[in-house]
């Protein structure tokens, strides 16, 4: 399919999900990179995990509104309220929408379930509701390689079937690329999904395994290492997902008519992940290199002592691996950055962060 391009510039883009760690990335990206335009970033700034470091990503970004020619706007408020959709994009009629707002994490989803209808689902039909009647140039939104389930077949290509998810939060991401691919039909909404593997980097969320693992260690806990260690994961770089969504907001799917004189829904799914998958005890490995080499640990810190191998925990899967041809032929871009690299910033900043 082809791409009907977008100039940024000048343009008024809703972020939603900003200042979660992705939402808070791309804004910073948005502010850095264009000339001109108006950012609205929508959050309900929810405690799922510390609300501090969003209020920290918050910061961020208002200091380099100061410094852009990009106006910035901060509304608070939550996508699972239609009301204040519907108020929002009446006030500023937006080109382009990313939404990065969701409830995230897979065990999270097994205990809390109402979380994810109501973020996951209402909340992204809310929006879906909203550029039917007030009509976009391009949605992107956030899915999650989540939805292979326990796929065999690796890489994970968007062309393999998706059909048994192994987790709440799974269904809804799948629940959402398929509201996307009706609404895209109907209404004819050019909507691009992104499966995300495994995003990490400074300033990510404190529930994803690098990050608890590294508050864990530095005060003095033991880690425990899920299917005894035998995992495989594809770890993406921060900068490498927005690098990616950034190209995606730049080129929405084309307007077409089939045969039948119906419109063929202009709407496609990505994967954006490191291509690379890492054994999670390679990566733990790399982890406290980084973590010593920073000074959040001592070199002589016993690692042996402060983990333990267990078994596989409901809900998650041995291996992702995603497959991004795709996403190089049509946006020329392939995530680049290694786990030693991006590690050792995630190491840097936790240093800074917590010392401040």
């Amino acid at each position: 399919m082809g791409k009907q391009q977008i100039d940024l510039n000048g343009k008024t883009i809703l972020v939603t999900g900003s200042p979660g760690f992705i939402g808070a990335n791309l804004v910073l990206r948005l502010l850095r990179e264009l000339r001109s335009g108006t950012v609205v970033s929508f959050d309900n700034m929810s405690d799922y995990y510390d609300v501090r470091l969003k209020e920290w990503r918050l910061r961020q970004i208002e200091a380099a509104a100061a410094d852009s020619p990009v106006r910035h706007v901060f509304v608070k408020g939550s996508i699972g309220d239609k009301a204040a959709v519907d108020a929002l994009f009446a006030a500023y009629r937006f080109d382009v929408v990313v939404n990065l707002a969701a409830q995230a994490g897979v065990r999270y989803s097994i205990d809390h379930p109402d979380a994810y209808m109501e973020s996951n689902i209402i909340g992204f039909y809310n929006l879906l509701e909203a550029c039917r009647h007030n009509p976009v140039a391009h949605l992107v939104y956030a899915s999650s390689s989540s939805v292979y389930g326990g796929n065999k077949k690796v890489p994970f290509s968007t062309e393999d079937p998706v059909d048994h998810p192994v987790s709440l939060y799974a269904a809804t991401k799948k629940s959402d690329e398929l509201l996307a691919h009706a609404y895209s039909k109907l209404y004819e909404i050019p909507a691009t999904g992104l499966r995300f593997f495994t995003v990490y980097g400074p300033a990510g969320r404190p529930d994803m395994f690098y990050f608890s693992a590294t508050d864990t260690l530095s005060q003095g806990g033991t880690i425990r290492i899920f299917n005894y260690g035998n995992c495989k994961r594809d770890f993406t770089y921060i900068d490498d997902i927005v690098e990616g969504v950034y190209r995606v907001m730049q080129g929405a799917p084309q307007k077409a008519t089939g045969e039948d004189g119906l419109p063929i829904p202009p709407c496609a799914v990505y994967n954006i992940g490191g291509g690379q998958p890492e054994n999670l005890l390679d990566f733990v490995r790399t982890l406290q290199e980084a973590l010593v080499r920073a000074g959040v640990l001592p070199a002589d810190y016993d690692f042996e002592g402060h983990r333990t191998l267990v078994g596989m925990q409901p809900g998650d899967v041995p291996v992702t691996y995603a497959d991004t041809a795709a996403l190089e032929r049509d946006y020329g871009f392939t995530p680049r950055i290694g786990i030693r690299e991006g590690l050792r910033s995630f190491a840097e900043w936790y240093k800074e962060y917590n010392n401040k």
